[in-house]
């Protein structure tokens, strides 16, 4: 018997959840951040290292993926767990996000987007048929509807032009996805900063049932400020029994405030992207590795981590092998970034189990606030 998506909530402390969303390819355990696997790989990363860091599900993405390799080719060789060796369960995007960013590479009508690919300039067009015929063949646990991702800023006007294109494609969405038994398809939320808006989109998905929802259209510059008033008040828009997820977020402060505030599902290419750049988070805040400060210091990057990173190279390691440009650095630094915005969700998971979330997020701000201890001298 095929086991069924499903979602159910197991603790609360005010606005948050700790819950599990249950799928074939086995539970995902929210508050949930999904690491990146951009075209079928978390950059530097193992399939086995990212589950090692406590991931339960990665995010693909659909329109990198139907360039190259295309989601035929990755249908006839087994679709894409098998192709990238990631057994758990995979969110797609929907690709929209992406097309809307090509900017002058695209044009969009009712009917969907026509763009050119950024790899070798050839001619696509993508729907919400279409996208959701890719997302099957790829495979994915978690599709997402296609949508308009609005721009910021915008006119109140534009704003709404936009969503309620976005509510008619994901009405397609919702036909062309059809009944597929253990899977599931994400309706998205649009209406960028305008209540009403975000009120009369929340509805209009309601009405098509889908088995989770997203908060999209944020983090897309308006800062933290307007993104956690908007956040006041849009999970609340959506409905109780149905997983919450904010869609490209983020930071963690970001992540800890919108877990406050009723969201259950987080992504974001940061940890990987710091990791390539010099960056590791710790409970300390950010620490930029390039600094020279650190070209003789023998601590790990936090001493209270237990990756496989802090426990076995020192900062001093791996300032030299980031200033040498070697691959291991890249590794090291996204391993402990991965692992560490695990642990911070399985802090907050406990907390809210607990009931003592208002202390964990306060312990969390002075922390950073604190800030990273300069070496001994």
């Amino acid at each position: 018997m095929t086991i069924s998506f499903g979602f159910s909530v197991h603790a609360t402390d005010g606005k948050a959840r700790a819950g599990t969303i249950t799928t074939p390819r086995g539970k995902i355990r929210t508050p949930a951040f999904m690491p990146v696997g951009t075209v079928a790989t978390v950059k530097a990363m193992l399939p086995e290292n990212v589950r090692a860091t406590g991931a339960d599900i990665l995010l693909g993405n659909t329109y990198h993926l139907m360039l190259r390799p295309t989601a035929e080719r990755i249908a006839r060789l087994g679709g894409l767990h098998k192709f990238m060796n990631w057994s758990r369960p995979i969110l797609t995007d929907s690709g929209g996000f992406q097309v809307m960013s090509l900017n002058d590479l695209r044009k969009m009508t009712e009917e969907g987007v026509t763009f050119k690919s950024h790899i070798d300039g050839s001619v696509h067009h993508l729907t919400p048929e279409r996208s959701m015929e890719i997302q099957r063949l790829l495979g994915s646990d978690i599709v997402m509807c296609f949508d308009e991702c609005t721009p910021f800023p915008a006119t109140e006007a534009d704003s709404l032009t936009s969503m309620r294109l976005s509510m008619r494609w994901a009405k397609r969405s919702r036909v062309a996805f059809g009944d597929r038994p253990g899977h599931a398809l994400f309706g998205i939320q649009q209406g960028s900063v305008f209540l009403d808006q975000r009120e009369e989109s929340a509805a209009a998905l309601r009405a098509l049932d889908f088995h989770g929802y997203a908060i999209g259209g944020l983090a897309v510059g308006e800062g933290q400020a307007a993104m956690f008033r908007v956040l006041d008040h849009a999970p609340g828009m959506l409905p109780d029994d149905k997983p919450r997820y904010l869609m490209g977020v983020g930071k963690p402060d970001d992540i800890v405030g919108a877990v406050l505030r009723g969201v259950d599902m987080f992504d974001c290419v940061l940890p990987s992207r710091s990791g390539r750049t010099g960056q590791a988070q710790t409970r300390m805040g950010a620490i930029n590795i390039k600094n020279a400060r650190h070209a003789d210091d023998p601590r790990p990057l936090d001493a209270d981590c237990q990756c496989p990173t802090c426990r076995n190279y020192s900062r001093a390691y791996l300032h030299h092998v980031f200033r040498a440009k070697e691959i291991i650095s890249s590794m090291l630094l996204t391993w402990h970034n991965l692992h560490y915005y695990q642990e911070l969700m399985e802090g907050l998971r406990t907390a809210i189990g607990s009931g003592t979330l208002d202390r964990f997020a306060q312990d969390f701000a002075d922390r950073r606030a604190a800030g990273d201890i300069p070496p001994l001298v």
